[in-house]
């Protein structure tokens, strides 16, 4: 799973790095994640994208992936994004 942050939005992918394809994404910007209206602090919204790239990912089959932080410290929108998919069933 590799993850961006900015300064007002947050993104993760499933990449098979093999196949060199995504598998599946999500972000601050997807149709469902607004159409939701989740509002509250930078953190737990990134927590949600966390929790819906874990449901997604669950739905194709993924359980086991690898964390790619891309360099962002592990704290912060990045831990709140891993702890939401990690409680939708991810194992990293």
């Amino acid at each position: 799973m590799s993850v961006f942050r900015s300064a007002k939005h947050i993104y993760a992918q499933i990449i098979d790095d093999t196949q060199k394809i995504t598998l599946v994404s999500a972000s601050t910007l997807d149709k469902e994640f607004i159409e939701n209206k989740v509002e509250g602090k930078k953190v737990d919204i990134a927590k949600a994208v966390g929790s819906l790239i874990g449901k997604r990912a669950f739905d194709k089959g993924i359980t086991k992936i690898v964390l790619d932080r891309n360099g962002f410290l592990y704290h912060g929108r990045i831990k709140a994004l891993s702890d939401g998919a990690r409680e939708a069933g991810l194992i990293f």
